[in-house]
């Protein structure tokens, strides 16, 4: 994970994960429209997964 990611993933999590694929980016949209909080860990979740 780059710094920039994770300031992204701070900031507005659905676009730090926009290369991961539609389902991550939908999952982490509705994460943050339920709130912050849960959106952003979902990203950092998502970014910091070693298999892809």
């Amino acid at each position: 994970m780059s710094f920039w990611r994770v300031l992204l993933a701070i900031i507005f999590p659905p676009l730090s994960v926009i290369d991961k694929g539609c389902g991550s980016v939908l999952i982490v949209l509705i994460l943050t429209l339920l709130g912050w909080i849960p959106g952003v860990i979902a990203a950092l979740i998502i970014l910091n997964n070693p298999n892809k």
